[in-house]
């Protein structure tokens, strides 16, 4: 009893997989790690090689999993030791099982005892998936629930094709068949089998021929005397189409039903548990077990990309393991052709199944009876796997989907994507998982996927603020909506949006360098300016797009870089702008702190001071927008020593700034901080007050551990010993003079987002001002 199928080696399976995911510690590690010796060296090793005829003690395998979670914690791997016992004990459990089974089988009938248990009967049952990884949470949650008595005996388990609804039902059949008299499978993918599958079930019963109006009522009566018994309705559809094959009334009370379901619409009749993805840690334990060399951080990445779906980690498996493909050059596949791979590699137990093909019934469904929902599928399926906001579609100036006009209309298209199991609809949003997107993309022709590109493209423009400063909700929007604007723009962009993708993506990093993620920004204002160069008539747009690149080079610490971008972007905008074009007012200002930056400090003057006149002559004195050249012509009269003159500049810009914004607005905690430094080297003693109340701020926005608020607290800190000494006679600290010398502790604030109202009427588009301390 020791081959390939044997229950020695259905359970080392089950230990091998909790050493995997608890670090694959050593035998002399686990040995270290059993506190209380119930293991020894020749029995861990017979242990782990299934060099036993019978079930080993528990007690020794409760040793082994407590050694084996003790050096998952030696090495920070988060497992819980209740969990793992609890699931070793039900393994334990199912292979005494399996032994008794095994060796009633090896026995003539007539050497057979007669008191020993029936083994259960089964219908169609699967064989066991002896790959079959975590979900026991949910396989207890199913056998608390089917054993309530609270009206329980029929669970639904929902879920996204491919997110393992059958392979939890059969594993359940399994870890609790002793439970069991009588166990079927019936396939309810096609309402119309399952009378015939009930035909050939009742012979297994014994029954004589019944009609077919009969048969289902004639098993389920015959059942009552084979109690307790389990079946389960395998991807089954709305319960409608299989009201006459579920039991009712007696029928229902000696049995259990599980029935595994893409679709909603069963809450009324059973209840119902909502299968998700693999939790990452789950996802990791199946790979790092199934293939060979694999790494936790590389099985990490191949998770991530395959968006944790179970058949999806299986299918990779599959294909790596046929292909005996390196993990790390099948991660790079991944990476690049992901609608390729999702074609490549088999399930063993199911060779027909594929991701790619997982949906296609439903998508056949949907072109049949919901053409609009296809459509909106199509769209979602070229955005990210993110949340996606539903008012992108409603709100669109350029029809997205015709049925947007029409709230019923509009909720059924939406609600036939969840109904369908595509994807998962919150209140304000649509999710679709990664490989549903990318089944869909793959199957798209390429003119519609052209022709959808262009649609969100223009409609994601209209949908972004463009005034990234001046609007209140810029930030939240923003962040709700940037990793749809990457997902359309991150390919050669058809020429029909050409230039709505380089204002997006001009867009998208002036938003990321207000928010500091500068790396990111970089590469999407440089494809901004590859493309407006390519095109013609964008010499403003060109200009905007330069501006925020020297933004972006000056806050990355390169000024030298920065210079030539700035004074290009100012040439542009003064050979086809007004003069007084507040988009000028931002080149100056830009170009005013890279000068400094530089060192130029005399020379930056004159250009903050052009820039501030522009900017009030457009705006008004009071203007949130007039603050950012205040503090801009501020900070070079303060490193000119000209505390003097910097100091009504940077009060008026925090006059303006505390009249426009939040109390706790980051713009007031820079201000704050800047002429704590002006009025510092004034010797004013308000200058620690003013410096504690813009950390207190900056802790508030940024939090305490962010090195913004830890510069900040440091110079308030600073300051208040400074007065303390003066106040008691004692000499300042030796790093007074580098505090208030030193460059601003504060990252550039961001820059200004008004859209130049004479650009608007231009046709025009917006631009992005200069950043400043």
């Amino acid at each position: 009893m020791r081959g390939p199928t044997s229950p020695q080696t259905w359970f080392v399976n089950r230990l091998q997989r909790l050493r995997t995911s608890s670090g694959s510690p050593t035998q002399a590690q686990l040995l270290a790690h059993d506190e209380n010796k119930v293991l020894t060296r020749s029995s861990l090793s017979d242990l782990l090689a299934g060099k036993f005829t019978k079930p080993p003690p528990w007690e020794r395998v409760a040793a082994y999993v407590t050694a084996c979670v003790r050096a998952a914690h030696a090495g920070q791997i988060d497992l819980c030791c209740e969990d793992e016992l609890a699931r070793l004990r039900g393994d334990h459990a199912t292979l005494t099982d399996l032994f008794e089974t095994a060796a009633r089988e090896a026995r003539p009938p007539a050497a057979r005892s007669s008191g020993s248990r029936p083994r259960p009967a089964t219908y169609r049952l699967p064989p066991r998936n002896t790959n079959f990884t975590g979900r026991d949470a949910a396989l207890r949650e199913l056998r608390r629930r089917l054993t309530s008595g609270n009206d329980g005996a029929m669970q639904v388990v929902h879920g996204l094709g491919g997110v393992g609804k059958t392979q939890l039902a059969v594993e359940y059949a399994y870890l609790y068949r002793s439970e069991y008299r009588f166990v079927a499978f019936v396939d309810a993918e096609d309402p119309d089998l399952v009378a015939s599958q009930f035909a050939s079930l009742a012979r297994e019963l014994g029954l004589a021929e019944v009609s077919h109006e009969q048969v289902v009522p004639r098993v389920y009566r015959t059942l009552l005397d084979h109690g307790p018994w389990l079946i389960i309705f395998d991807n089954g559809e709305r319960p409608g189409t299989l009201v006459g094959a579920l039991p009712s009334g007696d029928l229902a009370s000696s049995g259990h039903i599980i029935v595994t379901t893409r679709l909603r619409g069963w809450s009324s009749r059973a209840g119902v548990i909502d299968l998700d993805v693999f939790p990452r840690r789950e996802a990791v334990e199946l790979l790092a077990r199934r293939v060979c060399g694999m790494t936790t951080v590389v099985a990490d990445r191949i998770a991530e990309h395959l968006g944790d779906l179970p058949l999806a980690l299986e299918q990779a498996a599959g294909y790596m393991d046929y292909n005996h493909t390196p993990p790390e050059e099948y991660l790079a596949l991944l990476t690049s052709r992901l609608e390729d791979m999702i074609a490549l590699g088999e399930l063993a137990d199911r060779p027909a199944v594929v991701v790619a093909t997982l949906w296609q019934l439903s998508v056949r469904r949907l072109e049949t009876e919901r053409p609009q929902a296809m459509r909106l599928l199509e769209l979602c399926a070229l955005l990210a796997p993110e949340p996606i906001p539903l008012d992108l579609f409603r709100d669109s100036a350029d029809t997205l989907i015709a049925a947007a006009a029409d709230p019923v209309a509009w909720d059924t298209t939406v609600g036939a994507l969840a109904g369908l199991g595509l994807a998962r609809r919150a209140a304000c949003s649509l999710v679709l998982h990664r490989l549903v997107q990318a089944a869909i993309r793959a199957a798209m022709p390429h003119y519609v996927r052209t022709e959808a590109r262009v649609k969100l493209c223009r409609a994601l423009l209209a949908a972004v603020p463009h005034d990234i400063h001046g609007d209140p909700d810029a930030r939240t929007r923003w962040q709700e909506l940037l990793p749809h604007v990457l997902a359309v723009t991150k390919d050669e962009p058809p020429a029909e949006c050409a230039a709505d993708t380089a204002t997006l993506l001009r867009l998208a990093s002036a938003f990321l360098l207000s928010v500091g993620d500068h790396s990111v920004a970089l590469p999407l204002c440089e494809r901004a300016c590859v493309i407006d160069e390519s095109l013609e008539r964008r010499d403003a747009e060109l200009g905007f797009d330069l501006i925020t690149l020297a933004q972006i080079h000056r806050d990355r610490g390169a000024p030298q870089r920065a210079r030539p971008l700035a004074e290009r972007a100012l040439t542009l905008h003064e050979s086809c702008l007004p003069a007084d074009s507040p988009a000028i007012a931002t080149d100056l200002a830009t170009l005013a702190r890279i000068r400094h930056l530089l060192g130029d400090r005399e020379a930056a003057v004159p250009l903050a001071e052009r820039a501030l006149r522009i900017d009030e002559a457009a705006y008004g004195p009071d203007d949130p927008y007039v603050s950012f050249d205040l503090i801009a012509l501020a900070s070079v009269h303060l490193d000119l020593d000209q505390h003097a003159v910097a100091l009504p500049l940077i009060s008026r810009a925090l006059r303006i700034r505390e009249a426009s914004y939040a109390p706790d607005h980051l713009y007031i905690g820079y201000a704050l901080l800047l002429k704590a430094r002006v009025v510092h080297a004034l010797n004013d003693p308000t200058a620690a007050n003013l410096a504690h109340r813009g950390a207190l701020i900056l802790n508030t926005r940024l939090g305490r551990t962010h090195p913004k608020t830890e510069n900040a607290f440091a110079l308030a800190d600073h300051l208040l010993k400074r007065d303390s000494c003066q106040e008691h006679g004692e000499p300042a600290a030796l790093g007074e003079t580098y505090v208030t010398k030193a460059a601003p502790i504060m990252a550039p604030e961001g820059a200004r987002g008004r859209i130049d109202t004479r650009l608007r009427r231009a046709g025009g588009t917006s631009h992005d001002g200069a950043a400043h301390t």
